[in-house]
C-alpha cells in the first residue's frame, strides 16, 4: 500500500527508515539525518535522463529512465528489505515526483507498506528552516576563548540540561585553527539538516543551552533567526584566569601539527598584525606553544570584547570560574542561574530535570 504523508507526520513515526531515491551527490549535499540512500539513477544516468526531458520531451525521458534502471529493480528491493526487514518505508526523492513515485511503486507490488513523502526533500527543507523560526528558551554559554565552554557545556548535559553543540555539528571549533587539523565540515545544508533535527528533539518548553558563537563557524553560517535568539538571550560569562586559559589551550592545541598552526596563524595575519604575526610564527617554530597562545589570545580577547559590547548589558551574568574541573564549574554554573533576575519562572525542579 502506497500512503502519502506530510513530513512533519512521517517524522512522528517510529522506527520506520526513510529511502532517499536522489542521487549519490545530492544526498551527499544534504539529506534527512537518519535516511538511507537508494538512489534509482546514478549521478550520471540523471544528468542524461534531464537533459532528454528538456532537449527532446517528457515522454522520452520517461522511457530512457526505465532503460536504464531496467536491470536494478531486483537489487532495490533486495536492498530495501535488508533496510526494513518488516517492510515499512518511507520514499521521497527531491520534490515527490516520478523518481520517489517509481520506487514506491515496485516496493508496493513486492508488498511493502510504502509512505511517499508529499514534495519530498524540498518540503523537508521548508521544515528545516520553520524550526529556526521557533521561539526557544536560550541561555548562552559565554566567555573569552581557552574557558573551557565545551567541556562544561557536556557537563551540563550529564546533569540534565538540554544542550545543543554548535561546534560539534559544525565539525569546527570556530577559530582559525578550528578544525583541529581534522575535521571536515558538513555543506551548510547539511549542518542545518542536522541543527534542526537536534533541536526537533528537544522540549521547547525546557531550557536550551548553547555555546556563544559567531555568526559564523569555520565555513558554516548558523540560520540568522536562530543566531539572533542568542543575541538576544541572557548570557552567562564565564570570568576565567588569563594563565588557567593558557594552560588549557596549550594542552588541546599545543600538540598540533606546526605547519597547521602556521597556516591558521597567517589567515588572521591582518588582524592580528604584522609584527604579532612574526612572533606568533617564531614561537610556533621554535615550539614555544605558551608564547604563540598568549599572542594569539590578545586578537581573540578583543574580538570576544567587541562581540560581548554589543550584547544587552542587563543580560550579561558574569561567572567567576576559579578550577579548570568541568564538572564543578557545571554545577556551580547551575547554582548561580537559579538565582538570576530574568529566570524567576524557571523552578527549581526544571533546572534538575
Amino acid at each position: 500500500m502506497i500512503t502519502p504523508i506530510a513530513i512533519d507526520d512521517f517524522l512522528l513515526l517510529d522506527d520506520i527508515p526513510l529511502l532517499d531515491v536522489r542521487t549519490p551527490a545530492e544526498f551527499e549535499h544534504g539529506h534527512v539525518p537518519g535516511a538511507w540512500n537508494l538512489p534509482l539513477f546514478s549521478n550520471e544516468e540523471r544528468v542524461k535522463v534531464g537533459t532528454t526531458y528538456k532537449q527532446i520531451s517528457r515522454e522520452e525521458a520517461i522511457l530512457l529512465g526505465f532503460e536504464l534502471t531496467a536491470p536494478k529493480w531486483a537489487d532495490f528491493i533486495r536492498t530495501a528489505l535488508t533496510i526494513a526487514p518488516n517492510k515499512k518505508v518511507g520514499v521521497h526523492c527531491w520534490r515527490g515526483g516520478m523518481r520517489s513515485g517509481a520506487m514506491a511503486w515496485a516496493l508496493d507490488l513486492y508488498g511493502f507498506d510504502v509512505h511517499l513523502i508529499q514534495g519530498g526533500y524540498k518540503q523537508y527543507r521548508r521544515w528545516v528552516r520553520d524550526q529556526f523560526e521557533a521561539k526557544y528558551q536560550l541561555l548562552v554559554l559565554g566567555g573569552m576563548t581557552g574557558s573551557g565552554k565545551t567541556r562544561i557545556l557536556h557537563e551540563l548535559e550529564k546533569l540534565g540540561q538540554q544542550v545543543v553543540d554548535l561546534e560539534d555539528l559544525a565539525q569546527h571549533q570556530g577559530s582559525s585553527y578550528g578544525t583541529m587539523n581534522k575535521m571536515v565540515q558538513p555543506s551548510q545544508e547539511q549542518f542545518e539538516n542536522n541543527f534542526a533535527w537536534q533541536l526537533h528533539s528537544l522540549d521547547p518548553a525546557r531550557k536550551i543551552w548553547v555555546e556563544d558563537e559567531s555568526l559564523n563557524i569555520g565555513k558554516r553560517t548558523i540560520p540568522a533567526t536562530f543566531w539572533q535568539q542568542m543575541r538576544d538571550a541572557p548570557l552567562c560569562n564565564l570570568l576565567v584566569d588569563l594563565e588557567q586559559r593558557i594552560t588549557s589551550l596549550e594542552k588541546e592545541y599545543g600538540q598540533l601539527d606546526k605547519e597547521f598552526l602556521i597556516e591558521g596563524t597567517m589567515r588572521i595575519r591582518k588582524r592580528l598584525g604584522p609584527v604579532q604575526t612574526k612572533e606568533a610564527i617564531e614561537a610556533i617554530t621554535d615550539g614555544r606553544m605558551n608564547d604563540f597562545i598568549r599572542i594569539v589570545l590578545v586578537y581573540y580577547d578583543k574580538t570576544y570584547r567587541t562581540g560581548l559590547n554589543g550584547r544587552d548589558p542587563g543580560k550579561i551574568h558574569p561567572i567567576e570560574i576559579s578550577g579548570a574541573d568541568p564538572v564543578t564549574n557545571a554545577s556551580e554554573i547551575l547554582r548561580h542561574i537559579q538565582n538570576l533576575p530574568d529566570q524567576r519562572q524557571a523552578s527549581h525542579s526544571e533546572w534538575k530535570q
